[in-house]
């Protein structure tokens, strides 16, 4: 997470589909921000700058928010994008506090090849840790380098950086390792083929 992550927060006195419409035309996300029992506070981030900093951070980045000259940190929660054209239509953002932990769902890669004649199967592609608001992760990465067939992790055994608690079930399985089955010859096939003509 870095520091720099400031975006001004301007307050929006229009709703409605047709005012945030209006606000994406003029290059605008609308903002909602919420928690530790305040009410919804409604803002509009420059979506340009809002997109740069979720490409940098990822979908858990927490943004300095410039609210009329006061700051407030903010996770975000939820980023709703356009299914066709690609731009960020809503974003949902939550009040954090410095030294406050929270619970976040982050990707699970996997890196490394494993052991020859065998594939992974990955079940589980993120899964929800607790952190500090502040050292969120960007993701977990488990290398697979050289792992044997019958090699399974679970989301207990994940390597994860200190003050990082894994929420997730620890008995769920997140990859295995498995033998990658025997493909018959093409000669085989082709007499299956001519035999299945027949």
């Amino acid at each position: 997470m870095s520091d720099t992550n400031k975006l001004v927060a301007t307050v929006r006195t229009e709703f409605g589909k047709g005012a945030a419409r209006r606000a994406r035309r003029d290059g605008l996300v609308p903002v909602v921000l919420y928690g530790h029992g305040t009410e919804p506070q409604h803002f509009t981030v420059v979506a340009r700058d809002f997109a740069a900093i979720l490409r940098k951070d990822g979908t858990n980045a927490v943004l300095n928010l410039d609210i009329d000259g006061k700051e407030q940190l903010a996770l975000t929660k939820q980023v709703v994008v356009h299914p066709l054209r690609n731009y960020i239509e809503h974003t949902d953002l939550l009040v954090i506090k410095k030294g406050e932990k929270v619970t976040v769902s982050v990707p699970v890669i996997v890196e490394g090849e494993p052991a020859g004649g065998t594939q992974v199967a990955q079940d589980l592609n993120e899964v929800e840790i607790e952190a500090d608001a502040l050292s969120i992760p960007e993701n977990i990465v488990i290398n697979v380098h050289n792992y044997e067939a019958g090699t399974q992790v679970t989301a207990g055994q994940l390597e994860v950086p200190a003050g990082v608690t894994v929420i997730t079930d620890a008995e769920a399985l997140v990859i295995n390792v498995t033998e990658i089955a025997a493909t018959q010859s093409e000669d085989e096939t082709e007499d299956d083929a001519a035999e299945a003509a027949e």
